[in-house]
C-alpha cells in the first residue's frame, strides 16, 4: 500500500525535480550561478518566463550526436569487454561476481567491468586532448544544456521501458513489486532487476555507466574551460576534481562490494533510478566544478589544505567503515577489527519463498559507534566538495543540503525495512548501537 505522505512526495519529485535541474542549469547560464536573481527578476516583472525560456539553448543534432555516442561507447564497454583488471591488478575484485540475494531467493550474477570502463574512456579523453585534438576538451561544458535534453530524454525513456517491461515481460515476475498506483510505480520502480540477456542489468549500468564514468570527465571539462577562459586552474578547481576523483575511483574499485548496497539490493528500478542516474546525478553533482567556471576561486594555502584534510577524512572514514562491514561479512566475523574479535548479534529472517536465513549485525569498530557511519564519512566529503567553492553564493552548497536528506531519508528507509526484516532482533541491535549518524546527537 501506499500511504498519502509516500504519494504526495513521489508527485513532488515527479513534476519539481526536473525543474529544479533546469533551475540550478539555467541561473549559471544566465545569472552567473545566482539562485536569486532569476526569481527576483520575475516577481518584479523584469523578465517574464518566456524570456528565460527562450535564452536556454535547445536541443541541438550535434549535442544528440555527442550523447548518442557516449551512451553507445559506455553500453558496449559493458557489454562486450570483458573484464581484465582484475587479473593484474591485487586487491581488486572484477570479473563476473555474485550479488546478493533478491527477495523471491534469486542470486543474480554481474560482469564487474566499471574500472575498465572508467580507465579506457580516460586514456581516450586525454589522449584526444594532448594529441589527437579531434574534439575540444571543453565540448562538455560548451554543450551543457542541450546534453541535458538528452539526458532527460534518455531518463524518461529507460524508465518508461521499465515499467512496460515490468507489466509485460519481466525478467523474474516473483521479483515485481505493484502497488496498483501509478506514479509510486513509475518513480518506484517494478522490476527488481530488470534485464536483457543475461548480462545487462539496468540497475548496475546505469548506477554506474554513464552518469559516475561521466562525473569526473566532467570536471575535466570545467577545468579545461577555466584554463581557457582565464589562463589557470585554480587551486579550488583542482581540489573539487581531486576529491570528486577519489570517490568516483573507489566507487569503482569497490563496484563488486557496491552489489551489496541500499540501491541494488532493495531498490527497484523505476524513473528514481532511471532519471536520477541520468540527470540529477551528473548535473547536480557536478555543481561545484560547474559554479568554479563562472566563480573562480583561489584559496589561500591554508584553508586549501584544510579542506583537503576534511575530504581526505571523510573519505577515510567513509572507506574504513565500510571496509570493515566487507570483511566482517565475507568472513563470517571471523577477523578482527581494531585489533580484536568483532562483536555482533546474530538476527534471523524469512523470504517470500519462506526459506529461513540468519544475519550477523555487527556492533563494534566504526559500526559500533553510529548505525551509518558510513554515511558520516561521505556527508564531511561532501561538506569538502561545497568548501572549496568558498561563501559568495549559497548554490554549490545545494550539494551538502541534498546529500544530508538523501542519506537521513536513506537511514529511516534503511531502519524501517530492517526493523520489518528482523523484528525483535532488529531493536536489540539499536538498544546496542543507540545513534544513526552522529555519536552522542543523532
Amino acid at each position: 500500500e501506499v500511504d498519502w505522505f509516500s504519494l504526495a512526495s513521489v508527485l513532488f519529485l515527479l513534476m519539481f525535480a526536473p525543474l529544479i535541474v533546469y533551475y540550478f542549469i539555467m541561473s549559471c547560464d544566465q545569472y552567473q550561478c545566482s539562485l536569486m536573481n532569476p526569481l527576483i527578476d520575475l516577481l518584479t516583472g523584469n523578465k517574464h518566463l518566456s524570456d528565460i525560456w527562450n535564452k536556454t539553448p535547445m536541443l541541438t543534432y550535434r549535442a544528440a550526436g555527442i550523447y548518442t555516442l557516449w551512451v553507445t561507447f559506455q553500453v558496449a564497454l559493458y557489454m562486450c569487454l570483458p573484464d581484465f583488471c582484475h587479473k593484474f591488478l591485487p586487491g581488486y575484485v572484477g570479473g563476473v561476481q555474485e550479488g546478493a540475494v533478491t527477495p523471491a531467493g534469486v542470486v543474480n550474477k554481474y560482469e564487474i567491468n566499471g574500472l575498465q570502463a572508467w580507465i579506457i574512456t580516460h586514456m581516450l579523453w586525454f589522449a584526444n586532448a594532448y594529441y589527437f585534438h579531434y574534439f575540444s576538451p571543453t565540448i562538455i561544458f560548451d554543450n551543457w544544456i542541450p546534453l541535458m535534453w538528452c539526458a532527460n530524454i534518455l531518463g524518461y525513456a529507460v524508465s518508461t521501458f521499465a515499467m512496460i517491461k515490468g507489466y509485460f515481460f519481466p525478467t523474474n515476475p516473483k521479483d515485481c513489486k505493484f502497488t496498483g498506483n501509478f506514479f509510486y510505480d513509475y518513480m518506484m520502480g517494478i522490476e527488481f532487476n530488470p534485464r536483457i540477456g543475461k548480462w545487462f542489468d539496468f540497475k548496475l549500468f546505469f548506477n554506474g555507466r554513464p552518469g559516475i564514468v561521466a562525473w569526473t570527465l566532467i570536471n575535466l571539462s570545467y577545468a579545461a574551460k577555466q584554463q581557457e577562459l582565464y589562463g589557470q586552474v585554480t587551486n579550488s578547481m583542482i581540489l573539487v576534481n581531486v576529491l570528486q576523483g577519489i570517490y568516483v575511483l573507489d566507487f569503482f574499485w569497490n563496484e563488486a562490494w557496491y552489489l551489496k548496497t541500499i540501491d541494488i539490493c532493495h531498490d527497484h528500478f523505476g524513473w528514481y533510478l532511471g532519471w536520477g542516474d541520468c540527470v540529477w546525478l551528473p548535473y547536480l553533482y557536478t555543481l561545484q566544478g560547474l559554479y568554479l567556471v563562472y566563480h573562480p576561486v583561489q584559496l589561500g594555502t591554508a584553508n586549501a589544505i584544510g579542506i583537503l584534510i576534511l575530504g581526505f577524512i571523510g573519505y577515510y572514514i567513509f572507506r574504513m567503515t565500510n571496509h570493515q562491514k566487507d570483511l566482517f561479512r565475507r568472513t563470517n566475523s571471523n577477523c578482527k577489527i581494531w585489533g580484536k574479535k568483532p562483536e555482533y548479534i546474530e538476527c534471523s529472517y524469512m523470504s517470500v519463498d519462506g526459506t529461513k536465513y540468519y544475519s550477523k549485525l555487527m556492533t563494534s569498530g566504526f559500526w559500533g559507534w553510529a548505525r551509518h557511519f558510513n554515511y558520516t564519512g561521505d556527508l564531511m566529503g561532501s561538506l569538502a566538495y561545497c568548501l572549496a567553492c568558498g561563501f559568495e553564493h549559497i548554490l554549490p552548497y545545494f550539494y551538502i543540503v541534498y546529500m544530508t536528506i538523501l542519506l537521513t531519508h536513506r537511514c529511516i528507509r534503511d531502519e524501517h525495512r530492517c526493523l520489518s526484516k528482523y523484528g525483535k532482533d532488529w531493536k536489540r541491535y539499536t538498544a546496542a548501537v543507540p545513534y544513526r549518524l552522529l555519536p552522542g546527537v543523532f
